[in-house]
């Protein structure tokens, strides 16, 4: 694969590095948003996914500490302890698109006293509210650092990653295999490294996490039926459309991490962790083609038709009937929901042959 060029620190990224208030920051972020729009058709498509990823890095940084100065200033003090900001989700694995929504967490230092986590429960209220007035919607599976499941302190985290390896019923394992994508953000990288060489350690005294994730993989909706047609939404107001996110990017986002992880793999990257798959397993037809296939189906999530909704980008993830008459774009898709299906029937078979040996 070709290697990916730097990305451009555009002007305007800079200007978001400036912001001091919400309002500045959604400002700079509709410009910066805007400049990407006019740059989508002058650049390659990792490059510019990388760009738009970097914009979100940025106004996660500074979102980070305009809300530790709102606080300041509203008399809750400086934050008594240690944290980093990290993400999950898209942008943990740094393939967000322009309306992604929040996928985030909290490391706080095991200093932090129990008198004071109340600021920090502030502290992640206030931050994802921030986010969202910024175009980044709340996570509707509540992945945020405004909860308590994803806000903790580094021991606590500890053990909460062990009670995930150690319990494997479905649940657990769901929210381990969204833990997997963490990547830090801002604040104390230290604490981000403990916690990402513990999740390291996790998977190596676990085994068989990778069958319990591989479980939780292979149970998707099929996007493509026995006559080969594309399975599109049956009701609703996107009846007849495409769902690109859950139909064909989920599936092989969830397919590449599956593999990683029963390799030991520790990459928050979807990419990498295919290259790191690949040099693993030597030549594999297979795996080439669901490479491509990924790519592809990062460029048909980010060209998914938008609009723009009080100077924020919006939506709605779905190709609609009209592009799906298309003959080359039914080619394409069926080509991609081939590749889908097939990797897909491999992990089944990986899982049956798994519960077969299980005692």
């Amino acid at each position: 694969m070709k290697p990916l060029k730097s990305v451009n620190l555009f002007p305007v990224f800079s200007e978001i590095q400036k912001a001091v208030s919400a309002q500045q920051l959604r400002d700079e972020r509709i410009a910066c948003q805007n400049h990407l729009l006019e740059k989508r058709s002058d650049m390659e498509l990792r490059e510019w996914i990388a760009s738009v990823n970097r914009m979100h890095d940025l106004i996660g940084q500074r979102a980070a500490a305009i809300c530790e100065q709102d606080m300041w200033e509203a008399g809750y003090g400086r934050p008594p302890a240690r944290y980093a900001f990290v993400a999950f989700g898209s942008s943990g694995r740094q393939e967000a698109t322009l309306w992604s929504d929040q996928d985030n967490g909290l490391i706080l230092g095991d200093e932090l006293g129990e008198e004071d986590l109340p600021f920090f429960w502030e502290f992640g209220l206030r931050l994802s509210d921030l986010l969202e007035y910024t175009g980044y919607p709340k996570c509707s599976g509540k992945v945020m650092c405004s909860e308590p499941l994803w806000s903790k302190r580094l021991e606590d985290w500890k053990n909460q990653i062990s009670d995930w390896c150690s319990d494997q019923q479905w649940e657990p394992i769901r929210n381990f295999i969204i833990a997997a994508d963490l990547r830090h953000i801002s604040g104390a990288g230290e604490l981000t490294e403990a916690w990402t060489e513990h999740f390291r350690s996790s998977v190596e005294q676990h085994p068989d996490i990778g069958n319990a994730v591989l479980r939780n993989t292979v149970k998707h909706k099929a996007t493509l039926n026995v006559m080969g047609r594309i399975v599109t939404e049956r009701f609703g107001e996107h009846a007849g459309d495409f769902d690109v996110k859950y139909g064909v990017y989920i599936p092989l986002v969830n397919s590449i991490r599956t593999m990683a992880l029963q390799r030991g793999i520790i990459e928050t990257s979807t990419l990498k962790r295919m290259e790191r798959v690949m040099l693993l397993e030597g030549g594999n037809l297979l795996l080439e083609s669901v490479q491509r296939a990924f790519l592809t189906a990062l460029r048909l999530r980010n060209d998914t038709p938008y609009r723009i909704e009080n100077g924020l980008i919006t939506s709605s993830g779905y190709i609609p009937q009209e592009q799906l008459k298309s003959k080359t774009m039914q080619y394409e898709l069926r080509d991609t929901l081939g590749v889908v299906r097939r990797i897909h029937r491999s992990l089944q078979r990986e899982h049956r042959f798994a519960e077969r040996r299980s005692p």
